[in-house]
């Protein structure tokens, strides 16, 4: 996570061979080609997507079980085995894509604002006005803490690079087929219904990390954050993202979430921070990266801390 952190995934390595999650996104591609069949029933489109999950999983998993055990004989293995999975992390890229957004705003006004937060969201960035394109950015900052960060590394802790690319491998099946669309309903159902429990443990440990780093920053209120979080987070459409963006919003005093368009398609989903501001703005984006940078070094520390006690132990 320290390697990380530090110097991300260079784009020089990216240009030269990819990245798992284009790795993973190449055979979630040919698997939903070749098995999601338009002219298949629900029924059997749906045991086809189960099979296709226990492959899109099972095979990163057993490649990072086989690499790491090679490297437990190797010299130097275990560190050969924390630069490998510093690839499963994005904690300097979601720092600077979100940044990026509040730069864009700033320099180039709401039309540089929209193009920089399409690059992070997937709603329509067209709908968006100033204040909808920051609050965009931050929920993504929110949501994309726990699933890009925490959960790959509490899962790369658990399983070591078998966990952590068992999870990434899955997570991007949910980002590529678990969308409730006419093609992928009854396909990606349980590339959906499976991300929804692996982020279980990890959407939690955000919005507590989210909740303590609020005690750090000034200007961020921790009492409203945990507030937020146990009224608000349950009302999400999703059972994991509204843990993290309830935290954030309570942290900041912003009203996060609520209807959004998607792909022309209104989804109204429940407020997080109910009775917080909607005037968001660029300000607030980089607020919010405060509170996000304090709790990544919250977790670092933390699973720091576990290694120690582990290894002492």
């Amino acid at each position: 996570m320290a390697v990380e952190f530090v110097l991300g995934y260079p784009d020089w390595l990216f240009r030269a061979i990819g990245h798992p999650v284009t790795w993973f996104g190449r055979l979630i591609s040919f698997l939903d080609r070749r098995l999601n069949r338009a002219t298949d029933p629900d029924a059997l489109r749906r045991r086809r997507g189960i099979q296709a999950l226990l492959v899109i999983v099972l095979v990163p998993a057993v490649i990072g079980l086989g690499v790491q055990i090679l490297l437990w004989f190797m010299p130097m293995g275990l560190f050969v085995a924390a630069i490998l999975a510093t690839s499963l992390l994005s904690q300097k890229s979601l720092y600077e894509h979100v940044e990026a957004v509040a730069d864009a705003l700033d320099t180039g006004g709401l039309a540089l604002g929209r193009v920089a937060v399409s690059r992070i969201v997937g709603r329509d960035p067209e709908a968006l006005d100033r204040a909808g394109v920051c609050r965009a950015a931050i929920e993504s900052l929110a949501e994309n803490f726990s699933d890009g960060i925490v959960a790959p590394a509490f899962w790369t802790g658990v399983g070591g690079l078998a966990g952590g690319a068992a999870y990434k491998a899955a997570n991007t099946a949910d980002s590529m087929i678990g969308h409730r669309t006419p093609r992928h309903e009854a396909f990606g159902w349980a590339a959906a219904r499976f991300d929804d429990w692996i982020n279980l443990p990890a959407s939690r440990l955000t919005a507590l990390l989210i909740v303590l780093a609020a005690f750090l920053v000034r200007g961020a209120d921790p009492r409203t954050a945990w507030h937020a979080v146990w009224r608000d987070a349950k009302k999400h459409r999703s059972p994991n993202a509204g843990w993290p963006e309830a935290a954030m919003a309570g942290a900041l005093g912003l009203a996060l979430a609520g209807p959004r368009s998607y792909g022309g398609v209104l989804v109204d989903d429940a407020f997080m921070g109910e009775g917080g501001r909607r005037d968001a703005d660029s300000i607030d984006i980089r607020r919010a990266l405060k509170l996000y940078r304090v709790a990544d070094y919250l977790l670092i520390g933390l699973f720091g801390l576990i290694s120690v006690i582990v290894i002492v132990a």
